[in-house]
């Protein structure tokens, strides 16, 4: 069986928790997209040119430890305005996400770019507060020295980013299922994701 689902949204809204439970419930592959950017990201802030870096990027590059720290996430932003960068991204999604089996990719522009046939489309978002929270929580809950303020700034820097870039921007596919998580627990938000699925595979 083929069946994509695409999941996108900004940072921090959940769309990664519950990418991983709606594919080990439904026994789907998943992809984090971002780590793809964030890999290359990291490759550039250790002197490579962003384009060779894309192409040469390799299964091992998603298991670095530093994927997660602020100064990578923000290299990522920044390579994935890189319309040669995205396109040489691109084609690696594209076949994890048509592979058999079925598949989970989360990212910015999956329902709108890299799967736009996909079965399922969910735009998972939550306020910028709530957001901010999540990410002060898990980024000094890793011993990290942040400040709310900081990480705040940090997310808002990188939606106006994502968002306005010309390649891919960050937004909702017109046909995506919109999930704000601003008052869900991660639990209520995976039911409803799961439900959404359930609906198209009868």
């Amino acid at each position: 069986m083929i069946f994509t689902v695409a999941i996108d949204g900004p940072a921090a809204a959940g769309k990664g928790t519950i990418s991983k439970q709606v594919a080990a419930h439904f026994g789907f592959a998943h992809l984090d997209t971002g780590l793809i950017y964030r890999a290359t990201g990291a490759r550039v802030l250790a002197g490579e040119d962003p384009l060779a870096a894309a192409k040469d990027l390799r299964p091992e590059d998603l298991q670095r430890d530093d994927l997660r720290t602020t100064e990578v996430a923000q290299a990522a932003s920044k390579v994935a305005v890189m319309a040669d960068v995205r396109a040489a991204l691109a084609a690696f999604q594209q076949a994890f996400a048509r592979r058999e089996g079925g598949a989970v990719l989360d990212g910015r522009d999956i329902g709108t770019v890299i799967c736009p046939e996909a079965e399922v489309k969910l735009f998972v978002t939550a306020s910028d507060a709530v957001r901010g929270e999540r990410r002060f929580q898990e980024l000094s809950g890793k011993g990290h020295d942040v400040t709310r303020a900081s990480v705040l700034a940090d997310l808002k820097a990188r939606d106006a980013r994502d968002s306005e870039r010309e390649a891919a921007p960050l937004r909702a596919a017109e046909d995506a299922v919109v999930l704000d998580t601003s008052d869900m627990s991660i639990a209520q938000a995976v039911d409803e994701a799961i439900a959404t699925i359930r609906r198209v595979l009868g």
